[in-house]
């Protein structure tokens, strides 16, 4: 079993991850969209070394601290080719905020096709999950159980749909056919807010109604 430390970051309070194989001494992230220096903290007191760097879509609040730690570990970056257009607009999206322009990235691989982790043989399944953007995924791991859900599926909400390439058909039906039909026990890690089940959010969410 991987060992997962979530803990928010950013003005927006961002749920980054850090997914860690501790016999191997290996880790990836998840959504570090801020605060690398507490990311990089985590990774010292647990001594493993970054692999991967994954970020679920090209907001500036999952995506901003990728490229500072990029530099730092020289982990890959993973990122669904969909958004790139959104990436391309990081210094916009810092503009809007009214926060500093991100240290830039280069996205390494493309995020739209399941793959194993170097990290116990794990299977990770790529979901693509257009809504919130164009390029949003979310990342199930069966073996574990969890759906890290990035924007698309909070706790009693769905991601907003308002931004530039936001589409809110598209994003219900996402859910509907993508993350709804997982099992009932799947923990639900979202890119803000509590976590929660789909057998929750299936039978109380008011969006999914």
């Amino acid at each position: 079993m991987l060992e997962q430390i979530t803990f928010p970051v950013g003005p927006l309070a961002c749920n980054c991850t850090i997914l860690g194989d501790a016999p191997a001494a290996t880790a990836i992230v998840i959504d570090p969209g801020a605060q690398v220096d507490g990311i990089l903290l985590r990774l010292a007191q647990k001594h493993w070394r970054l692999t991967d760097i994954i970020v679920t879509h090209a907001h500036i609040d999952h995506i901003g601290g990728a490229g500072e730690l990029k530099r730092v570990t020289g982990a890959r970056v993973w990122m669904n080719p969909r958004d790139q257009q959104l990436h391309l607009s990081i210094e916009s999206q810092a503009h809007w905020l009214g926060i500093p322009i991100p240290e830039p990235v280069v996205i390494d691989a493309s995020l739209d096709r399941s793959f194993d982790l170097a990290l116990s043989g794990t299977r990770l399944e790529i979901l693509e999950t257009p809504g919130h953007t164009q390029g949003s995924v979310c990342l199930y791991i069966p073996s574990e159980g969890k759906l890290f859900a990035g924007d698309t599926l909070f706790a009693g909400s769905v991601g907003r749909t308002d931004l530039p390439g936001g589409d809110d058909r598209a994003i219900i039906e996402s859910i509907d056919t993508r993350l709804l039909p997982l099992p009932d026990t799947t923990v639900v890690i979202p890119g803000h807010g509590p976590f929660t089940t789909i057998a929750r959010e299936r039978a109380t969410n008011p969006f999914l109604r």
